[in-house]
């Protein structure tokens, strides 16, 4: 009788380490997308209720979005591409009417939205609010510096958010179709 052949084998010993290596490069060059939101400033959490502070009507802004992501600002009808521009006037009041903002540092921009609001409506409602805030920080950096708002420097940026703050209020959301 002769010798058995034997079968060639192939070695496997090092399959787990190339697929763990494999499988460590995969995770460490993934990137994952992750929503980023809105930014928005929260005030420090505080166990004391808030003190009341009485407004005048007429440095409030008030924008509301109901079920339906209509648009209603100071009790009016609006339509969405008018809220950029309309925010703007309020904030700034070039005319030095009475019935806008006294001046922009007491302006307040009051955004209430209703539960069935879409996230969708209420984005482009708080884009086209910032976007009015924008256009005013460029319009002042343009007038006292020659620049646009994004091309200052920090402590120019700080001046200029002095002069003109981003005070967008939200109030508690109402329920399903109930406008007050």
């Amino acid at each position: 009788m002769g010798r058995e052949r034997q079968q060639p084998e192939i070695n496997a010993s090092s399959m787990a380490d190339i697929a763990f290596l494999l499988l460590i490069f995969f995770l460490v060059t993934t990137t994952i997308d992750v929503d980023k939101g809105i930014r928005v400033l929260l005030p420090p959490w505080s166990d004391e209720p808030p003190e009341t502070q009485k407004l005048k009507t007429r440095n409030v802004f008030s924008v509301m979005v109901n079920a339906n992501d209509e648009l209603l600002v100071r009790g009016e009808p609006m339509e969405l591409k008018d809220l950029r521009e309309k925010t703007a006037e309020f904030i700034s009041n070039p005319e030095k009417r009475e019935d806008l903002a006294e001046k922009p540092t007491k302006a307040i921009i009051s955004l209430k939205n209703d539960r069935g609001t879409s996230y969708e409506a209420y984005l482009a409602v708080y884009n086209e609010l910032k976007a009015g805030y924008n256009d005013l920080w460029n319009a002042e950096a343009d007038k006292r510096f020659g620049l646009k708002y994004e091309d200052l420097d920090i402590a120019d940026r700080k001046k200029l958010r002095a002069d003109i703050p981003l005070v967008i209020s939200e109030a508690e959301p109402t329920s399903f179709g109930e406008e007050k």
